[in-house]
C-alpha cells in the first residue's frame, strides 16, 4: 500500500534537527526584534492598565485567542485582575462582561478578525480603553486602538510561512513584558504571588507558617525535669512525635529528649527506672516560634541535623511541637 503524499516513514535525523534549530532560531530572533519597539507605546499600555479602576479583558480567537489566554493568566497571576473572553461568546451577550471601568486587550495578528471588529462599536459606546497586539499597525484594530503594541515579525517559523509560529511566540513574550512590567510598577512581592498561589508549592513554602502544622494542647509530648526516663518514654510513645519536650514548673523548655538520645542510652545500658529525664535530657535544644514560615523551620532542621522541634512563645514558653513527617504533609518540604 502506498504511504500519503508527504509522509515519511523513517525520518531523517539530521533534517529533524536542522529544522527544530531553525524553528528556534527564527522564532528567538523575532522575540530580539520586538526589544526595539518597547517604547511610548508600551509606556502607554501600561499606564491604562495601572490606572484600570476595573478588570483588564483579554480577548483573541484561533490561535490568538490561546496566546490571549495565557497573557490573561499571567496578568491576573502577577497582581492585574484580569480575566479572557471569547470573541465570539462576546458578541453574543458577554459583551456585557466589559465595562466602562475595563481596559480590553485585543489579540490579533492581522488586525482584522471580524469576530474582535465587529466589537468596536460598542467598545466606543462603553468608552473602554482598547489596547491592541497585532502584527499590521494600519489595520482596523490597530488604528481604532487608544495604544497598539506593534508585535509583528519578518517571516513564521512554519518552512510553509503559514502557521503561525514565530508570529505567537511574540506576542506571548510582549504579554510577558506586559504583566512584569505591571508587577513591578505595582510592587508586587514574593508573598503577594504565593497568595495568588496557594496550592502550589512556592504558595505553601511563603504562606505556611509552624503555627499551621506543629502540635498544640494534649498533643504535645512534655514531662517535667524530675520526670523518672522510664515515663518519659511512654510520653514518647504515647504522642508519637519521636521525642519530648522537658520543661520545669513555669512551662519553660528545659530540654528535648530524642529516639536517638534513647538509642545512645540503651547502648550504655542506662536504668531507666531510676535515671530522670533532666539527667540524659539534651539541654540547649534548637526551637522555633509559632510565626516563623514553615520552610525556615525546614532550613533549622536540615542545619542541624534534627527531625524533630519545640515550639515556644516570647516568653520561652513551650507553646507546641512539629517533625519532620508535619512539614511533609504541609507540602514544604
Amino acid at each position: 500500500m502506498s504511504q500519503p503524499a508527504g509522509k515519511q516513514t523513517s525520518p531523517n535525523p539530521t533534517q529533524i534537527i536542522a529544522m527544530a534549530r531553525r524553528v528556534l532560531s527564527v522564532e528567538a530572533e523575532a522575540v530580539r526584534q520586538l526589544e526595539q519597539r518597547i517604547g511610548d507605546e508600551f509606556v502607554e499600555a501600561c499606564r491604562l492598565c495601572l490606572n484600570c479602576s476595573g478588570r483588564i479583558v483579554v480577548s483573541g480567537i484561533g490561535k490568538s485567542g490561546h496566546i490571549a489566554g495565557k497573557i490573561a493568566a499571567t496578568l491576573a497571576s502577577t497582581g492585574s485582575p484580569a480575566f479572557f473572553l471569547h470573541p465570539g461568546e462576546a458578541s453574543h451577550g458577554d459583551m456585557g462582561m466589559i465595562t466602562s471601568d475595563d481596559v480590553l486587550i485585543a489579540v490579533s495578528n492581522s488586525g482584522e478578525t471580524s469576530e474582535l471588529v465587529i466589537l468596536l462599536p460598542m467598545i466606543r459606546r462603553l468608552a473602554t480603553s482598547l489596547i491592541t497586539m497585532t502584527g499590521k499597525p494600519d489595520s482596523t484594530l490597530a488604528t481604532a486602538a487608544t495604544v497598539n503594541l506593534d508585535v509583528s515579525v519578518s517571516e513564521e517559523a512554519c518552512p510553509l510561512n503559514l502557521a503561525p509560529t514565530a508570529s505567537t511566540t511574540a506576542t506571548l513574550a510582549t504579554g510577558d513584558a506586559l504583566a512584569l512590567a505591571l508587577l513591578e510598577a505595582r510592587g508586587f512581592t514574593a508573598d503577594d504571588f504565593a497568595r495568588s498561589h496557594p496550592g502550589g508549592r512556592l504558595g505553601r513554602r511563603l504562606l505556611v507558617r509552624v503555627a499551621d502544622v506543629m502540635h498544640t494542647g494534649d498533643a504535645i509530648p512534655q514531662v517535667r525535669s524530675d520526670t523518672l526516663l522510664k515515663d518519659a518514654l511512654l510520653e514518647v510513645s504515647a504522642k508519637g512525635l519521636g521525642m519530648t519536650a522537658v520543661i520545669d514548673s513555669d512551662n519553660h523548655v528545659a530540654g528535648i529528649f530524642t529516639d536517638g538520645d534513647l538509642r545512645r542510652l540503651l547502648d550504655n545500658q542506662a536504668d531507666i527506672h531510676r535515671t530522670t529525664i533532666s539527667q540524659v535530657m539534651t539541654a540547649s535544644c534548637k526551637t522555633v516560634t509559632p510565626q516563623m514560615l514553615a520552610s525556615e523551620a525546614v532550613s533549622v532542621m536540615e542545619s542541624n541535623k534534627i527531625t524533630g522541634l519545640l515550639v515556644v512563645d516570647d516568653d520561652e514558653v513551650l507553646a507546641g511541637a512539629l517533625n519532620i513527617h508535619d512539614l511533609f504533609r504541609a507540602g514544604v518540604v
